[in-house]
């Protein structure tokens, strides 16, 4: 390993304790771990990117705190999971014209709105009960 690409590990081991607040060594499958991460094309960006992201995700309970654990956070497959997931949650919400909108739901209803629903739904169930032979029960 060259020693360009050792500072940067060592640089990004740095980081990653930084940012978590743990102070790990940086032991030999420690390394190899950062060098894979590197080697797959991820950086200190990516890695401020997703530890940001998955602190969110904890505080608000919908990730467990060992997301951060770094056997678990430098899983590439998973790391790049959360890396995309972490910029869409950043984007704005879709525009109107989007071909992937889905409808919204109705403004709630006012009380005389539902009331006339009620009345409607009351007829068309008379209707079906005299279409199919039966007497309304009151």
């Amino acid at each position: 390993m060259d020693t360009n690409t050792l500072a940067a590990l060592r640089a990004t081991h740095e980081l990653y304790c930084h940012l978590t607040g743990q102070k790990l060594t940086l032991r030999f499958d420690r390394e190899r771990l950062w060098y894979e991460f590197l080697r797959a094309g991820f950086g200190a960006e990516e890695l401020k990117i997703v530890v940001t992201y998955l602190q969110k995700e904890i505080r608000a309970s919908r990730r467990n705190v060992g997301a951060l654990k770094l056997s678990n956070l430098l899983q590439l497959d998973r790391f790049e999971e959360d890396l995309n997931i972490s910029k869409v949650r950043l984007r704005s919400a879709p525009s109107s014209d989007s071909s992937c909108s889905t409808p919204t739901d109705p403004p709630p209803s006012t009380p005389a709105q539902l009331q006339n629903l009620r009345q409607q739904a009351k007829a068309a169930f008379a209707r079906l009960r005299q279409e199919l032979g039966q007497t309304p029960n009151t």
